[in-house]
């Protein structure tokens, strides 16, 4: 497969199987483990046609010898499974978590044919670090990841779950009021400093950023005119395969969250992540777009809080709990208000997530890196689960979008393009996209934008990148702060509604 090659499946009635572990719905000739479900798995069908279009292994398909992951995977390989793990909560929505989390029929599809292509020895990770205030234990609930641990297991097969994390948060009222130390990875941690190297070398916000947590003299130590420290997960630079599974999805300061932006995920301390800059443009920020009256307060009086926080770590942080409520009825919410860098004009995040990508194709257990070079990169894969995926106030608050997609490469920077193309979105006004193509020093694509081709059973995307045309892709919502800044030109979007777009999509 030609790494300028992206293969787009799109179902119709788009759904998820129930019941773990995840069987598929009829028996594939291919199967090793020979188990069906009467339940019908419409990731296991993506998952396998996705491959078959991207034309892999094409002698022996449809035959059991049939091995699609073979050219990339070989017997003995590590491979981590980096699904997006993020939060088990949606704030709306009971069972919102499908439209959020990487679902667990996705990661189980994937398994059985990473398993195929390691045939009997090597093992799989799944790994990642959920939001700090998310409980991973939850989320393998939700996701049913335990069961599908132990069909493997029960089957002699290498499958362990990692999370990624050092610490979990409580979080009551959007204020940190517990911190628990955990095992993090067994693989450790390796601090990477990229520095002229970085995204961040021709970027001045050094002093000015603003990370996870209330302190943001964390971050600043870890970035500024001297150097760009990250500290990445073990798992992450040491295994041999790096398989990204993101959830395909709008994000309030990336725009889109797809595999660059799940990156984010293979972190040991995200506040060593710049998030935005204090402030706005005018004052060298990203935090507000503009400089009212209104924001410089919020800004002034929220930072103080934060300082006393900082300094009274019993009574702080439950005081900033119980005067949030008044805040918001001040300044607004944040579901309605732009703030901490939830707009389009958000010229940190993506440098942050670009950067990441350099670390795992390039990085190695020392903190060194390989020279800049496609021979030295790390075998790198990507399928993204948009069965149902979120648009709207992404990505925590997303609402579904019904889409029954699955997307597969091997080039995250072409399938990150061809991803929100295909949501509707312009890649020329996508910071995180556009400059994948381009990044300093270490490249993190050799291809060129208008060289990336479809293979899809939607004939109408069965073409090149730049020949679909924009009235025949989805119609995701971006982020409110996003809004009327990313969407591609459609003469005929506003005739087209959600109701004919779903018709569409139950014919294809």
């Amino acid at each position: 497969m030609n790494k300028s090659t992206v293969s787009v499946w799109k179902g119709s009635d788009p759904d998820y199987c129930e019941t773990a572990p995840f069987h598929p719905g009829e028996a594939f000739p291919e199967l090793e483990l020979p188990y069906t479900s009467s339940e019908r798995n419409m990731a296991y069908e993506g998952v396998r046609e996705a491959f078959r279009l991207a034309g892999l292994d094409k002698a022996r398909s449809g035959t059991p010898d049939w091995n699609p992951l073979e050219e990339y995977i070989k017997p003995g390989d590590v491979v981590l499974l980096k699904p997006n793990l993020v939060k088990e909560y949606h704030p709306r929505d009971p069972r919102g978590w499908r439209y959020v989390l990487t679902h667990g029929s996705i990661i189980r599809a994937v398994a059985d044919y990473v398993f195929k292509a390691l045939k009997g020895s090597g093992m799989i990770i799944l790994g990642d670090a959920p939001q700090t205030d998310s409980s991973f234990d939850k989320i393998s609930s939700l996701l049913q990841l335990k069961s599908i641990q132990g069909f493997y297991h029960m089957h002699g097969y290498n499958f362990e779950l990692v999370d990624f994390r050092k610490e979990e948060w409580t979080n009551e009222g959007d204020v940190i009021v517990e911190r628990r130390k955990l095992k993090g990875d067994p693989n450790g941690y390796v601090a990477f400093d990229l520095a002229d190297r970085s995204e961040f070398a021709t970027h001045r916000g050094a002093g000015n950023y603003y990370g996870a947590d209330y302190d943001a003299r964390v971050v600043n130590e870890h970035h500024n005119e001297f150097k760009n420290e990250y500290l990445i997960s073990g798992s992450a630079i040491k295994c041999d395969v790096y398989f990204n599974l993101p959830k395909l999805k709008t994000h309030k300061k990336a725009g889109v969250t797809i595999n660059l932006k799940n990156l984010v995920g293979v972190n040991g301390d995200k506040n060593w992540l710049p998030h935005h800059r204090e402030g706005s443009p005018c004052q060298g920020g990203d935090q507000f777009p503009d400089q009212k009256f209104s924001n410089q307060s919020e800004r002034w009086i929220v930072n103080s809080f934060k300082r006393f926080a900082l300094k009274n770590s019993r009574f702080g942080p439950r005081l900033m709990k119980a005067l949030r409520p008044l805040g918001e009825r001040i300044f607004g919410a944040t579901e309605k208000k732009i703030r901490s860098g939830n707009w389009h004009g958000n010229d940190t995040v993506w440098r942050m997530s670009l950067d990441l990508n350099k670390i795992v194709m390039y990085g190695n257990m020392n903190g060194t890196f390989r020279e800049s070079a496609p021979e030295n990169r790390k075998r790198y894969l990507c399928l993204v689960d948009g069965i149902i995926a979120g648009d709207g106030n992404g990505p925590m608050n997303p609402d579904p979008y019904h889409a029954g997609l699955v997307i597969f490469g091997a080039d995250p920077v072409v399938v990150d393009a061809v991803g929100a193309t295909l949501m509707g979105f312009d890649i020329s006004k996508l910071p995180i996209v556009r400059r994948a193509f381009d990044t300093i020093y270490y490249k993190l694509t050799e291809v060129k934008s208008g060289e990336i081709n479809i293979l899809s059973n939607k004939i109408l995307w069965n073409k090149r990148l730049v020949d679909v045309c924009p009235e025949d892709t989805e119609n995701f919502r971006p982020h409110f702060g996003w809004k009327g800044s990313i969407e591609s030109h459609r003469e005929k979007s506003h005739s087209r509604s959600r109701v004919t777009k779903a018709n569409e999509m139950r014919s294809a």
